[in-house]
Protein backbone atom coordinates (compact mmCIF):
# COMPACT_ATOMS: atom_id res chain seq x y z
CA UNK A 1 0.00 0.00 0.00
CA UNK A 2 1.10 3.46 -0.58
CA UNK A 3 0.85 6.69 1.24
CA UNK A 4 -1.88 7.88 -0.52
CA UNK A 5 -3.56 4.20 -0.74
CA UNK A 6 -3.96 4.48 2.91
CA UNK A 7 -5.30 8.24 3.70
CA UNK A 8 -7.88 7.95 0.61
CA UNK A 9 -9.38 4.70 2.50
CA UNK A 10 -10.02 6.68 5.61
CA UNK A 11 -11.78 9.54 3.64
CA UNK A 12 -15.09 8.42 4.00
CA UNK A 13 -14.97 9.08 7.55
CA UNK A 14 -12.52 12.20 8.12
CA UNK A 15 -11.84 14.99 5.62
CA UNK A 16 -8.51 14.94 3.56
CA UNK A 17 -6.35 16.96 5.89
CA UNK A 18 -7.37 15.02 8.86
CA UNK A 19 -7.26 11.69 6.92
CA UNK A 20 -3.60 12.32 5.93
CA UNK A 21 -2.66 13.28 9.82
CA UNK A 22 -3.56 10.44 10.91
CA UNK A 23 -1.90 7.94 8.62
CA UNK A 24 1.16 10.38 8.93
CA UNK A 25 0.61 9.97 12.39
CA UNK A 26 0.56 6.00 12.44
CA UNK A 27 3.85 5.60 9.95
CA UNK A 28 5.72 7.85 12.08
CA UNK A 29 4.47 6.30 15.97
CA UNK A 30 4.36 2.54 15.11
CA UNK A 31 6.51 2.31 11.80
CA UNK A 32 9.37 5.22 12.53
CA UNK A 33 8.58 6.88 9.16
CA UNK A 34 9.43 10.15 8.97
CA UNK A 35 7.52 12.19 6.63
CA UNK A 36 10.64 12.69 4.30
CA UNK A 37 10.83 8.61 4.10
CA UNK A 38 7.03 8.56 3.55
CA UNK A 39 7.45 11.14 0.59
CA UNK A 40 10.39 8.94 -0.56
CA UNK A 41 7.56 5.87 -0.74
CA UNK A 42 9.33 3.70 2.01
CA UNK A 43 6.13 2.78 3.12
CA UNK A 44 6.28 0.25 -0.09
CA UNK A 45 9.10 -0.85 1.00
CA UNK A 46 7.81 -2.13 4.80
CA UNK A 47 8.43 -5.47 5.53
CA UNK A 48 5.63 -8.35 4.99
CA UNK A 49 4.98 -7.92 8.71
CA UNK A 50 5.12 -4.19 8.75
CA UNK A 51 2.61 -4.74 5.88
CA UNK A 52 0.68 -7.27 7.56
CA UNK A 53 0.39 -4.88 10.62
CA UNK A 54 -0.38 -1.58 8.84
CA UNK A 55 -3.44 -3.84 7.07
CA UNK A 56 -5.48 -4.10 10.30
CA UNK A 57 -4.11 -0.77 11.74
CA UNK A 58 -6.21 0.42 8.76
CA UNK A 59 -9.16 -1.58 8.97
CA UNK A 60 -9.56 -0.86 12.27
CA UNK A 61 -9.44 2.96 11.36
CA UNK A 62 -11.95 2.39 8.37
CA UNK A 63 -14.33 1.35 11.54
CA UNK A 64 -13.92 4.81 12.84
CA UNK A 65 -12.19 3.42 15.73
CA UNK A 66 -9.84 6.83 16.94
CA UNK A 67 -6.10 6.54 16.25
CA UNK A 68 -5.25 7.12 20.08
CA UNK A 69 -7.00 3.58 20.93
CA UNK A 70 -5.43 2.05 17.70
CA UNK A 71 -2.08 2.88 18.76
CA UNK A 72 -2.82 3.21 22.42
CA UNK A 73 -0.99 6.72 22.68
CA UNK A 74 -1.97 9.77 22.54
CA UNK A 75 0.04 13.46 23.04
CA UNK A 76 -1.15 15.97 25.22
CA UNK A 77 1.12 18.97 26.33
CA UNK A 78 4.26 17.66 24.71
CA UNK A 79 3.96 14.09 26.43
CA UNK A 80 2.64 10.77 25.07
CA UNK A 81 0.03 9.25 27.49
CA UNK A 82 -1.64 6.09 27.46
CA UNK A 83 -4.82 5.40 26.73
CA UNK A 84 -7.51 3.02 26.17
CA UNK A 85 -11.04 2.60 26.08
CA UNK A 86 -11.52 2.60 29.28
CA UNK A 87 -10.62 6.62 29.40
CA UNK A 88 -11.46 9.33 27.51
CA UNK A 89 -8.72 10.68 24.71
CA UNK A 90 -7.32 13.98 26.26
CA UNK A 91 -8.25 17.08 24.04
CA UNK A 92 -6.25 20.26 23.46
CA UNK A 93 -8.89 21.91 25.33
CA UNK A 94 -7.51 20.52 28.39
CA UNK A 95 -4.27 20.97 27.23
CA UNK A 96 -5.55 25.15 27.64
CA UNK A 97 -7.14 24.07 30.95
CA UNK A 98 -3.47 23.38 32.61
CA UNK A 99 -1.59 25.51 30.53
CA UNK A 100 -3.45 28.69 32.94
CA UNK A 101 -3.58 27.11 35.73
CA UNK A 102 0.13 26.55 35.29
CA UNK A 103 0.72 30.38 33.91
CA UNK A 104 -1.40 31.96 37.03
CA UNK A 105 0.55 29.84 39.44
CA UNK A 106 3.77 30.85 38.25
CA UNK A 107 2.51 34.32 38.42
CA UNK A 108 1.97 33.64 42.16
CA UNK A 109 5.75 33.29 43.02
CA UNK A 110 4.67 31.67 46.42
CA UNK A 111 6.98 29.52 48.17
CA UNK A 112 3.92 27.50 49.75
CA UNK A 113 3.05 23.98 48.29
CA UNK A 114 0.64 23.80 46.49
CA UNK A 115 -1.96 21.16 47.78
CA UNK A 116 -3.88 20.29 44.68
CA UNK A 117 -7.01 17.83 43.65
CA UNK A 118 -7.93 16.90 40.28
CA UNK A 119 -11.40 15.20 40.38
CA UNK A 120 -12.43 12.77 37.29
CA UNK A 121 -9.09 12.24 36.22
CA UNK A 122 -9.36 9.94 33.34
CA UNK A 123 -5.80 9.12 31.94
CA UNK A 124 -4.17 11.29 34.23
CA UNK A 125 -3.59 13.91 31.75
CA UNK A 126 -4.32 16.89 33.83
CA UNK A 127 -2.84 15.50 37.10
CA UNK A 128 0.08 14.65 35.48
CA UNK A 129 0.91 17.79 33.35
CA UNK A 130 0.21 19.65 36.79
CA UNK A 131 2.51 17.11 38.93
CA UNK A 132 5.70 17.69 36.13
CA UNK A 133 5.38 21.57 35.63
CA UNK A 134 4.49 22.31 39.15
CA UNK A 135 6.97 20.02 40.82
CA UNK A 136 6.69 21.62 44.11
CA UNK A 137 2.38 21.25 44.04
CA UNK A 138 1.62 18.01 46.54
CA UNK A 139 -1.04 16.06 43.75
CA UNK A 140 -3.85 14.09 44.57
CA UNK A 141 -6.42 12.87 41.72
CA UNK A 142 -9.88 10.79 42.17
CA UNK A 143 -12.01 8.79 39.15
CA UNK A 144 -14.74 6.48 40.08
CA UNK A 145 -13.22 3.64 37.27
CA UNK A 146 -10.46 1.28 38.79
CA UNK A 147 -9.85 1.01 35.05
CA UNK A 148 -8.94 4.92 34.45
CA UNK A 149 -7.29 4.70 37.42
CA UNK A 150 -5.10 2.05 36.75
CA UNK A 151 -4.24 3.74 33.35
CA UNK A 152 -3.57 6.71 34.91
CA UNK A 153 -1.25 5.41 37.40
CA UNK A 154 0.71 3.55 34.64
CA UNK A 155 1.15 6.90 33.23
CA UNK A 156 2.32 8.60 36.08
CA UNK A 157 5.02 6.08 37.06
CA UNK A 158 5.76 6.16 33.19
CA UNK A 159 6.68 9.54 32.94
CA UNK A 160 7.81 9.98 36.91
CA UNK A 161 4.90 12.56 38.45
CA UNK A 162 4.60 11.63 41.91
CA UNK A 163 0.27 11.68 42.50
CA UNK A 164 -1.60 10.17 45.27
CA UNK A 165 -4.46 8.29 43.40
CA UNK A 166 -8.01 7.69 44.83
CA UNK A 167 -10.99 5.69 43.60
CA UNK A 168 -13.93 8.28 44.81
CA UNK A 169 -17.06 8.84 43.22
CA UNK A 170 -17.97 12.58 43.55
CA UNK A 171 -21.99 12.27 43.54
CA UNK A 172 -21.72 10.07 46.58
CA UNK A 173 -20.73 12.06 49.45
CA UNK A 174 -21.34 9.22 52.12
CA UNK A 175 -18.44 7.68 50.31
CA UNK A 176 -15.62 9.95 51.46
CA UNK A 177 -14.89 12.14 54.36
CA UNK A 178 -15.34 16.25 54.02
CA UNK A 179 -12.54 17.44 55.48
CA UNK A 180 -12.09 21.35 55.77
CA UNK A 181 -8.94 23.24 54.19
CA UNK A 182 -7.59 20.46 52.15
CA UNK A 183 -6.67 22.15 48.98
CA UNK A 184 -4.97 25.38 47.47
CA UNK A 185 -6.63 23.71 43.95
CA UNK A 186 -9.59 21.71 42.98
CA UNK A 187 -9.44 21.06 38.92
CA UNK A 188 -12.01 19.17 36.84
CA UNK A 189 -12.73 18.31 33.42
CA UNK A 190 -16.32 16.46 34.49
CA UNK A 191 -18.62 14.74 31.90
CA UNK A 192 -21.12 17.19 30.90
CA UNK A 193 -22.47 16.82 26.93
CA UNK A 194 -25.91 16.32 27.29
CA UNK A 195 -27.58 13.69 25.50
CA UNK A 196 -29.67 16.00 23.38
CA UNK A 197 -25.81 16.86 21.24
CA UNK A 198 -25.96 13.52 20.81
CA UNK A 199 -26.76 13.52 17.12
CA UNK A 200 -24.27 16.19 16.66
CA UNK A 201 -21.51 14.17 17.58
CA UNK A 202 -19.10 12.19 15.32
CA UNK A 203 -18.65 8.06 15.18
CA UNK A 204 -15.63 7.66 16.69
CA UNK A 205 -16.43 9.31 19.72
CA UNK A 206 -20.09 7.99 20.45
CA UNK A 207 -18.88 3.82 19.41
CA UNK A 208 -15.69 4.03 21.46
CA UNK A 209 -15.15 6.29 23.81
CA UNK A 210 -16.85 6.07 27.77
CA UNK A 211 -19.88 7.29 28.26
CA UNK A 212 -19.63 7.26 31.88
CA UNK A 213 -16.90 9.94 30.96
CA UNK A 214 -18.68 11.85 28.48
CA UNK A 215 -22.18 12.19 29.32
CA UNK A 216 -24.09 13.84 31.79
CA UNK A 217 -27.84 13.47 33.45
CA UNK A 218 -30.15 14.70 30.79
CA UNK A 219 -32.05 16.03 33.97
CA UNK A 220 -29.55 17.81 35.64
CA UNK A 221 -26.70 18.43 32.81
CA UNK A 222 -24.78 20.48 35.62
CA UNK A 223 -24.75 17.88 38.82
CA UNK A 224 -20.88 17.23 38.37
CA UNK A 225 -20.16 20.94 39.08
CA UNK A 226 -22.60 21.00 41.39
CA UNK A 227 -21.46 18.15 43.61
CA UNK A 228 -17.68 19.18 43.41
CA UNK A 229 -18.46 22.88 43.99
CA UNK A 230 -20.01 21.63 47.10
CA UNK A 231 -16.98 19.71 48.18
CA UNK A 232 -14.47 22.18 47.04
CA UNK A 233 -16.80 25.13 48.91
CA UNK A 234 -15.68 23.24 52.02
CA UNK A 235 -12.38 21.17 51.08
CA UNK A 236 -10.64 24.57 49.60
CA UNK A 237 -8.23 26.54 51.63
CA UNK A 238 -9.22 30.30 51.95
CA UNK A 239 -7.97 31.95 48.70
CA UNK A 240 -8.15 28.55 47.33
CA UNK A 241 -9.02 28.18 43.77
CA UNK A 242 -11.37 26.20 41.67
CA UNK A 243 -11.28 25.62 38.13
CA UNK A 244 -13.65 23.90 35.84
CA UNK A 245 -13.73 22.44 31.91
CA UNK A 246 -17.01 23.64 30.77
CA UNK A 247 -20.11 22.89 28.22
CA UNK A 248 -19.97 26.35 26.73
CA UNK A 249 -24.47 25.67 26.93
CA UNK A 250 -24.09 25.21 30.68
CA UNK A 251 -21.16 27.91 31.76
CA UNK A 252 -23.28 30.55 32.69
CA UNK A 253 -25.40 27.82 34.85
CA UNK A 254 -22.50 26.55 36.37
CA UNK A 255 -21.21 29.95 37.11
CA UNK A 256 -24.13 31.33 38.69
CA UNK A 257 -24.46 27.99 40.83
CA UNK A 258 -20.47 28.74 42.32
CA UNK A 259 -21.43 32.14 43.23
CA UNK A 260 -24.63 30.72 44.78
CA UNK A 261 -22.66 28.93 47.48
CA UNK A 262 -19.80 31.51 48.21
CA UNK A 263 -17.95 31.87 45.42
CA UNK A 264 -16.27 34.45 44.61
CA UNK A 265 -14.74 36.56 41.56
CA UNK A 266 -15.22 33.61 38.77
CA UNK A 267 -14.09 33.64 35.76
CA UNK A 268 -15.27 32.42 32.77
CA UNK A 269 -12.19 32.30 29.74
CA UNK A 270 -13.29 31.01 26.03
CA UNK A 271 -10.78 28.08 24.29
CA UNK A 272 -9.21 28.85 21.29
CA UNK A 273 -12.66 28.43 19.03
CA UNK A 274 -14.00 31.32 20.97
CA UNK A 275 -16.26 29.03 23.27
CA UNK A 276 -17.04 29.83 26.67
CA UNK A 277 -14.74 26.56 28.24
CA UNK A 278 -12.85 27.20 31.02
CA UNK A 279 -13.42 28.71 34.65
CA UNK A 280 -11.70 29.97 37.81
CA UNK A 281 -13.70 30.41 40.61
CA UNK A 282 -11.81 32.10 44.56
CA UNK A 283 -13.02 30.59 47.87
CA UNK A 284 -13.09 34.17 49.59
Amino acid sequence: MTYEELWHRLTPIYDTSEAKAIVRWVLDVRFGLSMTDILCGKVTELSSNDQTELEKITARLEKAEPVQYVLGTADFCGRQLHVAPGVLIPRPETAELCEWIIESEKRKKSSEKCSLLDIGTGSGCIAITLALEMPEAKVSAWDISDEALRIAQDNAQTLGADISFEHQDILDSSRFTLHSSLYNIIVSNPPYIQPSERNGMDKNVLDYEPETALFAPEDNPIIFYQRIGDYAIRSLMPGGLLYFELNPQTAEAVGNYLESIGFQETEIRQDQFGKQRFLKAKKI
